[in-house]
């Protein structure tokens, strides 16, 4: 049987969490593909600079805050009621998350787009980080907290869902696929009280007139509170892909529960108090709290290694399965002809190579070298532009026929896609990393400046703008790809009562011999709450002391 068959009511609202999704997918891939023309002046018949900022605050609000909060929410649905085989607690409230994050959306979205009709006072050219001094239009901010809130509220109905799971299972472990959705809910919860606060008590009286000044750096630093630990809200779900279904589609099993578990607890401890590290330039805060975010960023690496270790072993155990052999030559064995598969598996090579230059932007005196340059978002679409997007994309090929009771259409076409979106990324962020090199700055419609040039540490800077632009094409093709086989599938594929193998297979090392403490859900959430308190307090009394919207001034005397 389906999920489909099996759970109708989560199979629905998994569906329309990913139609919306897609749809945000869709719109923010354009704006990104006409961005990479614009910029390197490949093409410029669009828009014009000015509407350029337009088009930036989209494709990183689209991509980064809609696409994914979307899709986890998707995923998570399926996977708790999988694994805790119920369905949902109560549809009504289930529901009500879902529109809330919707009419959020829409507001957002309205604003943003708002920006592009001649005389309009609704717009929201304020980029990704929405931060001071940049204003948006009220809506704007009233549309993210919506979506913040229905956020909140799914995580909820997921833990509702395992407190009724609970009562009936007293003295059993959190089965792993829900353990790893909470755990990434309770990090989520964690850091996004930083952007609560900075949206509902600064920046909406800020914009709708009710104060004049704003001190930046208040809302700057409870942004990156938020700003760097969202990243791992986007980063742990494609874990939960690769720790639970890609050793499936391998032909193997997981290696270790006790491994996963390990780095979901470690990222729910380590994950907000690195948020200084993007405000190494920042004055107003001391070296000391700058050093700290260093150093717990830099420990972040140990789930990463840990997770390139548990992976791999599964990966491998799985090709030797099909008959693989040797050191290396059990790779040739994987299902690289599986689109679900190596789609997976190409987002995690992608995100070892993201691994490398995120060392360099978390270290405190390098950093300054490629701060605010291209170098930032080449790295960023390594992570999240690849590791997650591309992750996503291709557990797709592998849910949408559960939910749907469909199966894939065009399985030709949806194994380019994950290949042309490697080869495409491949291209575009080489290049924007030596450009960071060269110091070209980033989020410019015009990154020109009179009487200077650019210097390439090697290749042109020519060159480097046509693998830019090229690059942004290819990955706009396997964006179409990817829709065109999608919605082909969904709207006319074969129905069939098992479109595709679902069957997840246990553990070779399994809950059995994980230690029952890794469960301690008030254990780990407390831990991570002293270190925010020890990382942030300090800094944000220094900061209040002279009033919540005084820009600038000392704090008054005692």
């Amino acid at each position: 049987m389906t999920f489909l068959q099996q759970y109708p009511k989560a199979a629905k609202v998994a569906k329309a969490n990913f139609i919306v999704a897609f749809i945000a997918l869709a719109i923010g891939g354009f704006f990104g593909f006409v961005q990479a023309l614009h910029r390197t002046n490949m093409f410029r018949g669009f828009f014009n600079s000015g509407e350029y900022y337009t088009l930036l605050t989209g494709h990183g609000v689209l991509l980064a805050i809609i696409f994914t909060t979307f899709f986890i929410a998707g995923l998570f649905v399926w996977g708790v009621t999988r694994s805790l085989e119920r369905e949902p607690e109560n549809m009504a409230f289930t529901w009500s998350w879902f529109w809330l994050m919707v009419v959020g959306l829409v507001m957002a979205t309205v604003a943003i787009l708002g920006g592009l009709v001649p005389g309009s006072s609704i717009r929201a050219a304020v980029l990704y980080t929405f931060y001071p001094p940049l204003q948006a239009h009220p809506l704007f901010y009233f549309g993210l907290v919506f979506v913040i809130v229905g956020s909140w509220m799914a995580g909820a109905d997921w833990f509702r869902s395992y407190l009724k799971w609970r009562k009936g299972h007293p003295s059993e472990r959190i089965p792993i696929l829900t353990f790893m959705a909470l755990f990434t809910m309770l990090m989520w919860y964690v850091c996004t009280i930083g952007v609560a606060l900075e949206v509902l008590v600064l920046l909406i009286p800020w914009s709708l007139g009710w104060v004049t000044e704003i001190d930046p750096l208040l809302p700057r630093t409870l942004f990156w509170y938020f700003g760097h630990a969202v990243v791992y809200f986007w980063l742990l779900p494609a874990y939960y892909v690769w720790y639970a279904i890609l050793p499936k589609l391998s032909g193997g099993r997981l290696f270790s529960d006790s491994m996963t578990r390990v780095v979901f607890v470690i990222f729910l401890i380590l994950s907000t108090p690195v948020g200084y590290h993007h405000q190494y330039a920042d004055p107003g805060i001391s070296v000391g709290f700058k050093f700290y975010a260093m150093a717990t960023t830099l420990l972040l690496l140990l789930p990463s290694l840990i997770t390139l270790f548990t992976v791999v072993a599964s990966m491998e155990h799985g090709a030797r399965q099909r008959g693989g052999k040797g050191y290396l030559a059990w790779i040739g064995k994987l299902p690289w002809d599986s689109p679900a598969f190596a789609g997976c598996a190409l987002a995690g090579i992608m995100f070892a190579a993201g691994g490398f230059s995120g060392m360099i932007n978390a270290s405190m005196n390098i950093n300054l070298l490629i701060h605010n340059t291209l170098w930032v978002p080449g790295h960023f679409h390594l992570t999240v532009g690849t590791a997650v997007a591309l992750t996503f994309m291709a557990i797709s090929y592998w849910l949408i026929p559960q939910l749907t009771g469909r199966k894939l259409k065009f399985k030709t076409l949806a194994l380019i896609q994950p290949y042309t979106w490697f080869l495409g990324m491949t291209l575009m962020s080489n290049a924007m990393h030596r450009a960071g090199l060269a110091g070209i700055p980033r989020r410019t419609a015009e990154p020109e400046y009179t009487g200077f040039e650019f210097e390439a540490v090697f290749g042109t800077i020519a060159e480097m703008k046509w693998q830019i632009g090229i690059g942004g094409t290819i990955l706009f093709i396997s964006l179409i790809l990817f829709l065109w086989v999608i919605t082909a599938s969904w709207m006319a594929g074969e129905k069939s009562d098992q479109p595709v193998n679902d069957h997840i297979p246990e553990p070779l090392s399994g809950p059995e011999h994980t230690p029952a403490v890794l469960d301690n859900i008030k254990l780990w959430l407390g831990l991570a709450i002293l270190l925010v308190i020890l990382a942030y307090s300090f800094p944000l009394f220094e900061m209040v002391q002279d009033g919540l919207f005084s820009p600038g001034a000392l704090p008054r005397p005692s």
